[in-house]
């Protein structure tokens, strides 16, 4: 058993790094504490709980002194009652989508995930880390194309072609600017992932 729990800790944290490290991100898993999830959402944003497994993290700001004006930096201070009106549901494959395209730039991209000759590899990183989650789980974003539709086409889109509602802070701190975001939320019984996106200059 503890060898099995070991082989999938290495495989999830070797897809994470793989798709998600050289971009900025956030990835990062807490527990599943309230019937409504959006607060344990918050939590994971505000880094006030740690993954349940103990399984990899990806967070760029966590020491940053930005966290000091903005807590949940590079986060807003969104209040969880708040979160609902900025999500809208996903269907599995189209949350593997909008993950795998987090490991593009937000801008002036030269190879979107749809045309690089490890298109399927990426899809297959994004697939395993929301297999973690169990067959079960339920998936929200904060990408406008899914107000109408749960199943939109990210990777034909791309996150150049992608518009959401902002999470990220407006703050302007210490010479950064944060200008879009995309999200991507996993909620089953027990946990909650939280899979982010940011364009910055």
């Amino acid at each position: 058993m503890l060898a099995e729990f070991r082989s999938r800790r290495s495989t999830w944290n070797a897809a994470a790094l793989r798709l998600l490290d050289d971009t900025y991100t956030f990835v990062a898993t807490g527990p599943r504490r309230h019937e409504d999830w959006a607060h344990d959402v918050h939590a994971v944003l505000h880094r006030t709980v740690a993954d349940p497994r103990g399984w990899v993290r990806l967070d760029w700001d966590r020491a940053n002194p930005a966290r000091r004006t903005v807590p949940a930096y590079p986060f807003g201070p969104l209040d969880p009652a708040d979160l609902p009106a900025h999500l809208y549901p996903l269907e599995t494959e189209s949350a593997v989508t909008a993950l795998a395209i987090m490991a593009e730039e937000w801008q002036a991209e030269p190879a979107p995930v749809r045309s690089r000759p490890d298109r399927d590899a990426l899809l297959a990183d994004a697939r395993c880390l929301l297999d973690r989650y169990g067959p079960g789980a339920g998936y929200w974003t904060n990408a406008t194309a899914a107000a109408s539709d749960p199943a939109p086409d990210f990777l034909a889109s791309g996150l150049q072609g992608t518009t959401s509602h902002r999470f990220h802070t407006s703050e302007y701190i210490a010479g950064l600017y944060i200008f879009e975001d995309l999200g991507v939320i996993a909620v089953n019984e027990e946990e909650v992932g939280v899979f982010w996106s940011f364009g910055a200059y």
